[in-house]
């Protein structure tokens, strides 16, 4: 256990009233040793990262980092200015936290669906029967990647999606409890020959243009998921199409088109297409639910809570013996699964950033388990 610091000498100089914000991006640096990672963390150009950091030096009259062009270091200064920023920052996120939920009911609570008519509905409706009392209102973001961004900007509290798609450094400021396996499927255009079976074998798709949403800058996590499935089966990712906004918008730009679209079970059927699930293998879409780091909300605790009931109750988290989902997912599934089966109140604590690499043990364990996993990266 570290050591508290020591106060200041007597008599020292103070330095005048230190930005919050600074002190994040201190921090980000700090847990990353990285101006890109720590940039993309925070959701900021690397030079206004960069610009903060000098003006806390200079507020302190101290250097926090050794830079060169191949690492970044703590200083002396910087390693005894950690545990104060930690402190300080977790500090300022408790009385925030504290007077948003004094005298009068608690904020709404912003959750991003993804898209509407997928099960993410049934969690958020379940939530509000659990917290009448709270304001829980949806938001339809189309992707996890766009959602991130919106959590962090502070526009939005919570998401779906693929965790494991997002950035290292993007995923050291959320938290996540997985929440559903959810198979895949492919939307056919009508009278594509597929259209005649009830289940589409994946080696079916083989010389086929899949659309996955690629060149969309919200869902690249859901296009590198196509990638990683249709690479070494001959399946090419269909490239991009213009950006449609609304059912009725995609309806037509996929008829003018014609491509089969990567999709899930639960995703809404659309006029001129057929939805038919994918098999042999079985391909998983793993969902967690995100939200921002250190958040607390009574509302996010119903959430949680909701999620985990429904995928206990329908199995959600179960995985056929003839699923599929890559080997970085199964990971990041598995290492949070037993903070969904009993979700509690967001933690206090200061955030610490996530492992780009899980332990070898966990990954020995995922590669012996009856799950078969894609191990191409």
């Amino acid at each position: 256990m570290t050591e508290p610091p020591a106060p200041p000498a007597p008599g020292a100089a103070a330095p005048r009233d230190i930005d919050p914000r600074l002190l994040r991006s201190f921090l980000a640096v700090a847990e990353e040793l990285h101006f890109t990672r720590a940039a993309a963390r925070l959701y900021v150009a690397q030079q206004a990262l960069s610009r903060d950091v000098r003006r806390l030096e200079r507020d302190l009259a101290v250097e926090l980092f050794v830079r060169s062009t191949r690492r970044v270091t703590l200083t002396a200064d910087g390693t005894r200015l950690l545990p104060y920023a930690r402190r300080v920052l977790a500090a300022h996120d408790e009385l925030s936290a504290a007077f948003a939920r004094t005298g009068q009911a608690a904020r709404p609570l912003l959750v991003d669906l993804n898209s509407p008519g997928l099960f993410s509905a049934r969690v958020l409706d379940r939530a509000r029967e659990l917290a009448p009392h709270c304001e829980l209102m949806a938001r339809f973001e189309s992707g996890l990647t766009g959602a991130a961004a919106e959590i962090a900007a502070g526009r939005l509290d919570a998401s779906f999606g693929r965790f494991a798609g997002l950035p290292g450094g993007v995923r050291a400021g959320l938290e996540q409890q997985p929440v559903r396996y959810e198979p895949m499927a492919v939307l056919l255009p009508v009278g594509h020959p597929l259209t005649g079976l009830d289940a589409v074998p994946l080696d079916r798709l083989a010389g086929e243009r899949v659309y996955a949403g690629a060149g969309n800058e919200r869902t690249p996590e859901w296009t590198d998921l196509a990638r990683r499935l249709f690479e070494g089966r001959g399946i090419e990712v269909a490239p991009p199409a213009p950006l449609a906004v609304g059912p009725e918008e995609f309806a037509r730009i996929m008829a003018k088109h014609r491509y089969p679209v990567l999709a899930v079970v639960g995703f809404p059927e659309l006029p001129g297409s057929v939805l038919r699930p994918l098999v042999d293998p079985v391909p998983l879409s793993p969902v967690s639910l995100v939200w921002r780091r250190g958040l607390r909300h009574p509302g996010l605790d119903a959430l949680r809570r909701a999620a985990a009931e429904l995928a206990a109750a329908e199995d959600w988290l179960a995985v056929p013996s003839d699923g599929w989902v890559p080997a970085a997912d199964a990971l990041v599934m598995k290492g949070a699964s037993a903070a969904a089966a009993h979700p509690s109140p967001t933690p206090t604590g200061p955030p610490h950033p996530e492992p780009e690499h899980p332990p070898r043990a966990l990954a020995d364990r995922v590669r012996n388990a009856t799950l078969r996993t894609d191990t191409r990266r």
